[in-house]
């Protein structure tokens, strides 16, 4: 997926047992529409773990193990959009704060400058 800025605010999560759907839903349906609203967000990924190894060194590793079951990827235009007024306002907006945020775990955040893409050409 070629990014068309140089910023990327990665947001990595658990979600309880049993709330999962509703996480998906909300995010899906409340939670990224109101961010995608924010000056400076250009768009929203998000995707979800799943079992995988991999063969490095002759020797067959599973992978992931502790990291956030889902990522999501937001392009930004510059650091300074996360810090925002607008951004502050979108994040707790709608269900997201009260209905989905207190049974989120397992939290990473990070932002990223984009420093290489390749593109496999067809």
């Amino acid at each position: 997926m070629p990014f068309t800025t140089s910023y990327v605010w990665v947001v990595a999560m658990d979600v309880d047992p049993g709330k999962e759907e509703l996480f998906n839903v909300v995010y899906d349906e409340d939670h990224v529409p109101e961010l995608l609203k924010v000056p400076g967000v250009i768009s929203v990924s998000r995707s979800k773990k799943v079992p995988a190894q991999l063969i490095m060194g002759g020797n067959l590793l599973d992978v992931g193990e502790g990291e956030p079951s889902y990522i999501a990827y937001y392009e930004v235009e510059s650091p300074d959009v996360i810090r925002s007024d607008a951004w502050a306002a979108a994040v707790d907006v709608g269900r997201w704060a009260d209905e989905v945020r207190p049974f989120t775990r397992n939290r990473h955040l990070a932002m990223h400058r984009v420093v290489s893409e390749a593109v496999r050409s067809q």
